[in-house]
């Protein structure tokens, strides 16, 4: 399983930012994702549909749900100031079924989206 943590970072400018270390098996990685981009792991799509029917990889759909890993620090605004991102890093969210670009870590995959392909936030 994968867990993810976030540190803030201070880049040579002197400003605080996050950056997720996902850990994957043997495979460790530093990600922070640019502008309003965010990291999601996606949670598994379903084995079975609610008739009891078991789906083979192919039949399945994408899923288009996940948690959030990492967030960039907000999209830059023609002012110069950085807009600020309404997700946080934990949130489970819902996302365009085609939105973003999938990365594989090893055996896992993450998918990086802007801030305005994801849809919702999931009340816990």
């Amino acid at each position: 399983m994968t867990t993810g943590q976030c540190k803030p970072v201070t880049n040579r400018y002197g400003d605080a930012r996050e950056m997720a270390t996902a850990t994957a098996k043997k495979t460790k990685f530093k990600f922070r994702p640019m502008d309003d981009r965010v990291l999601i792991e996606p949670f598994e799509s379903e084995d079975k549909t609610a008739g009891g029917i078991i789906l083979p990889d192919t039949a399945r759909e994408k899923p288009q749900r996940g948690k959030i890993i990492a967030k960039g620090p907000g999209k830059l605004l023609d002012s110069g100031n950085r807009g600020e991102m309404s997700v946080k890093v934990g949130d489970v969210v819902f996302y365009g079924k085609y939105a973003g670009t999938e990365i594989d870590v090893g055996d896992n995959k993450y998918v990086v989206v802007r801030e305005t392909d994801i849809l919702a936030i999931a009340n816990k």
